[in-house]
């Protein structure tokens, strides 16, 4: 009988103050593709100067996969007890109770993710400080099919008419099925006012073009349009992190967009892989992030485009 292989010894790698250690380094995430937890690693090390940005102080779910992909996985909100004490923690409330969030602060913190089998952290669209106070606001667009072209015409609808209400605006790709529109806001909104407003213009949006987008949320009563989503603007919500791993064949990655990838007509949202990570790095679309607004001028001008359109001078 030949004897079963070992699994290789633990690697120790350091990161700013912490030294963390990758156990099973050799352990397999990505069957079809050999991509090992020692690869996950080495990806969150190499792309940790873009993605800690957009982690720092937010708390974080967890998607973890100790077997791999093709094994069972969970979401996980609790930090767990065993986790080392240098990895931040947020303690938030929640319906009953509260639930204690890792706060991704550093690269050490991002390694021992990695370690822990965590392929894609979520992220808070606000601050564990003021957490029901977001500085971002998501439109997210999953398209129904295989074609990627609804989806691509919708955040350029988006864009357009955040420009009208003069609102910066973010892309980027989920690196599972559709894009992100963000845009960043300056944490004096509460979430439930976000949520207003984000419903407010995707139904502009949804107006503008009925034969092709909807704010129906039952899927029956969408007759295949393309949904407008603006579910994720609430409390305990997340988004998938700029920069994260999706737990898909090929190991796609949550990437950020200039508005004129849009163009490329090869562009999905699993453009950018986790083994192409050299060619994701040589530009950086956000480099120079857009000032975070009040909404409270856009809202005026929303209410005026609304009564405009919905009322048209004859």
């Amino acid at each position: 009988m030949t004897p079963k292989a070992q699994p290789a010894p633990p690697e120790r790698v350091r990161a700013g103050r912490h030294t963390v250690e990758i156990s099973r380094p050799d352990k397999v995430l990505f069957p079809g593709d050999g991509i090992t937890k020692a690869d996950l690693a080495d990806y969150y090390r190499a792309v940790a100067r873009r993605m800690l940005p957009h982690l720092r102080g937010r708390p974080l779910m967890l998607e973890r996969h100790p077997d791999g992909i093709d094994g069972p996985a969970f979401m996980q909100k609790n930090a767990p007890d065993h986790f080392p004490d240098w990895v931040h923690r947020a303690e938030l409330p929640k319906e009953t109770g509260t639930v204690t969030y890792v706060i991704c602060d550093d690269t050490a913190t991002l390694l021992h993710l990695a370690d822990q089998a965590c392929t894609t952290p979520h992220r808070f669209l606000s601050k564990a400080d003021r957490p029901d106070h977001p500085d971002r606001l998501v439109f997210d667009l999953d398209p129904t099919g295989e074609d990627f072209t609804p989806v691509r015409d919708a955040a350029l609808g988006f864009r357009r008419l955040l420009d009208e209400l003069e609102l910066p605006s973010l892309l980027m790709t989920t690196g599972s099925r559709g894009l992100h529109v963000l845009v960043p806001l300056d944490r004096r909104t509460p979430f439930d006012d976000v949520r207003a407003f984000a419903r407010g213009v995707a139904g502009v949006l949804a107006a503008r073009q009925p034969d092709r987008f909807t704010t129906e949320p039952r899927k029956k009563a969408r007759h295949g349009h393309l949904y407008l989503d603006i579910g994720r603007n609430a409390y305990g919500q997340t988004a998938v992190a700029p920069y994260a791993v999706r737990a898909r064949p090929g190991a796609p990655v949550a990437a950020p967009l200039s508005w004129s990838d849009l163009d490329d007509p090869d562009l999905t949202a699993r453009r950018w892989t986790l083994p192409a990570v050299d060619e994701l790095l040589k530009k950086d679309p956000w480099r120079d992030p857009p000032r975070p607004r009040s909404l409270r001028r856009a809202r005026s001008l929303l209410t005026a485009l609304t009564r405009d359109e919905t009322n048209p001078t004859p």
